[in-house]
């Protein structure tokens, strides 16, 4: 039996299709230009579930008006290294382009600058925007919260979502030495999409029903609760991302947000923080050997993987040549920018 049927796209490819597809679905061309790029490097570090899947679903919510494909990012600095972005409701990645246009120059010059955003919508892979303040030479934590998906340790009430969280090291040449992005519960919330697009179970101990059982079946553990990674610890770490990207950032909690799929509600409104450290100047300029001594503890013994390697090597691949991508999301993708 053949398997799924996929077609061979380079990065600039994919960022063309999303970008056309958005356009066509009444995004403004800048806003378009900031997603599509985030689409293309979703690719590019191998999480294709962010990337042209999520096309449709993005060009569904700014025909309905859950996102504002023509918001304009309105940015504001309160404190001397606080910066504050209101998305609008818009996409968050525009957003996020236009805080970090000056978050990058700000951390520089104070040491240590924020970076909060409200009313925005799903930002992607959060890793790649922490990523690229990595490559700035800057020591990068990120925030996002989302749509209410997991319940409490020995709860079956949904309170947060799978909340992910980011840090990005950088290695003082313009590339970045460790990439942590996970999310708060086991598998993230897209995944379990993806299972049940195609109609199959999901793992054991990823998800609960609506009445707290375990399940395998997809669609039941999407309207129940995402299992919390790590117990109760995992809900913590969620908990955490939910005090910075939401209440922190003025946002919408989790638990009061529209969720990410669908035309039901208005727009989500949830939010985005990060965190920009000059982290050669806190560490009296030894901040990169510190960080080299550490990857290379990790890098030196057999089977072991530095946090982002999996990424880096699927971005070398990308650039070597194109990439495979599903046939089905491609067509579909195709048929919203034709």
């Amino acid at each position: 039996m053949s398997g799924p049927q996929t077609v061979a796209m380079t990065l600039d490819d994919i960022e063309d299709l999303a970008f056309r597809a958005l356009v066509g679905a009444g995004t403004a061309e800048a806003n378009a230009r900031s997603v599509a790029r985030s689409t293309a490097a979703a690719h590019a570090d191998g999480v294709n579930s962010h990337g042209l899947p999520y096309v449709p679903i993005y060009c569904e919510h700014v025909r309905c008006g859950r996102v504002k494909g023509d918001a304009v990012p309105a940015v504001d600095r309160p404190k001397p290294a606080v910066l504050v972005v209101d998305a609008g409701n818009g996409f968050a990645h525009p957003a996020i382009d236009a805080g970090f246009e000056q978050l990058v120059p700000l951390a520089r010059e104070q040491g240590i600058a924020c970076l909060a955003i409200r009313n925005s919508y799903n930002c992607g892979v959060l890793g790649w925007h922490s990523f690229r303040l990595a490559r700035q030479g800057l020591l990068a934590i990120g925030f996002t919260n989302s749509p209410a998906a997991i319940a409490p340790a020995g709860g079956a009430r949904k309170v947060i979502g799978t909340n992910p969280f980011t840090v990005a090291a950088p290695d003082g040449e313009g590339e970045v030495h460790v990439l942590i992005d996970q999310s708060a519960s086991v598998i993230a919330r897209s995944e379990v999409m993806q299972f049940a697009r195609r109609g199959e179970p999901i793992p054991e101990g990823w998800g609960l029903d609506a009445d707290g059982r375990p399940t395998t079946d997809p669609k039941a553990a999407l309207a129940g609760s995402m299992l919390p990674s790590g117990g109760y610890k995992g809900f913590g770490v969620g908990l955490m991302v939910e005090l910075f990207a939401g209440a922190a950032a003025g946002a919408t909690l989790g638990i009061h947000a529209s969720p990410f799929t669908g035309t039901a509600g208005g727009p989500p409104a949830t939010g985005q923080f990060f965190i920009a450290v000059e982290a050669e100047t806190t560490s009296g300029g030894a901040f990169g050997g510190r960080v080299a001594d550490l990857v290379a503890a990790i890098a030196d013994q057999p089977g072991a993987r530095v946090h982002g390697a999996g990424r880096k090597a699927a971005r070398a691949r990308a650039a070597a040549g194109p990439i495979d991508i599903d046939a089905a999301t491609v067509d579909r993708v195709r048929a919203l920018s034709a």
